[in-house]
């Protein structure tokens, strides 16, 4: 590709993320395929997952905040009888333990960490206590208390194998819940412990696998464009990145308005719903995403519009 002529390009584009790549060198692999720096995304996914990363291109990295916190699905195995240090089965063994459970025991376990359930996030997290990150601490052989922290299973189903020892789960959850402390949860419920194998995200917020291309798909897909000074096909709009997002089109006028970040009246433009509001032009073109006051004046939070 020749990294001399940029594509420089707002977008979205949906990366299906295969095991050993970090979130990281996914971004710094979309670096080299889009020839731009400024290149972020939306809900880290660990090296050993796979699946849907959704990666924000140019200006539209402002927008991954109204991404990150929609709820996740995922697919993944749990092997009951074994702890391990990191939850998962990249970690070393910790305990083990007796399997032996019934349905109605593997019910009322599934029952009890769905809905609103209170999580303790693992060490392996990269959550800070007292200004330290807790995989920090965990790489040194620390172990600190964690408050533990509101989350939501909207749904949570469990199946069982032929294995006794592994059940296979499919969750969907609310942003900032821990799959591998679920699987070790529904373990520690069953009395014999697990942790997390095979862990896949297949949905996140409204983008799902079906979307989602793997690296060098993207790769063809911007070569091509590249020879004929196009958009690629893959990367989406950032007017199609916030498609959930109440939108509403605006004139002219107002458009000038949002461009040097004035407030605007909810109702005289027709702005409907609670907010985050997606601002368009007359084309469908995104200028900025307002937020809600406690009045019908809504501010902006984000604007992509030219100053």
């Amino acid at each position: 590709m020749n990294k001399a002529q940029p594509l420089g390009i707002d977008g979205l584009v949906v990366v299906e993320k295969e095991a050993g790549w970090t979130s990281h060198d996914v971004v710094a692999r979309c670096r080299r395929i889009y020839g731009q720096r400024r290149i972020g995304h939306a809900g880290t996914l660990d090296p050993d997952a796979t699946g849907v990363l959704l990666v924000g291109l140019g200006r539209a990295t402002r927008l991954l905040r109204y991404l990150t916190d929609r709820e996740k699905s995922y697919t993944c195995e749990v092997v009951l009888g074994q702890t391990t240090s990191t939850l998962d089965a990249s970690g070393e063994v910790t305990g083990t333990f007796d399997v032996d459970y019934d349905d109605a025991a593997l019910e009322a376990a599934v029952a009890s960490l769905t809905g609103a359930i209170l999580q303790i996030p693992p060490m392996v997290s990269a959550i800070k206590i007292d200004g330290k990150r807790l995989h920090e601490l965990a790489r040194q052989g620390i172990e600190v208390e964690r408050p533990a922290r509101p989350v939501t299973v909207s749904n949570l189903v469990v199946t069982r194998t032929e294995d006794l020892a592994v059940l296979n789960m499919d969750a969907t959850v609310s942003s900032g819940t821990y799959i591998r402390v679920l699987a070790q949860d529904l373990g520690t419920a069953l009395g014999s412990g697990g942790h997390l194998r095979n862990l896949r995200r297949y949905r996140s917020g409204s983008f799902s696998e079906r979307e989602a291309r793997t690296l060098d798909q993207l790769t063809a897909d911007a070569e091509t464009a590249r020879a004929q000074g196009a958009i690629p096909h893959s990367v989406l709009t950032p007017a199609q990145a916030l498609a959930h997002l109440d939108q509403t089109s605006i004139s002219r006028e107002d458009a000038v308005h949002v461009s040097r970040g004035r407030a605007l009246d909810r109702v005289t433009i027709g702005a409907n719903g609670p907010g985050p509001y997606a601002i368009v032009d007359g084309g469908g073109n995104l200028l900025a995403v307002y937020e809600a006051t406690e009045t019908d004046r809504i501010v902006p939070s984000v604007v992509l519009a030219a100053q």
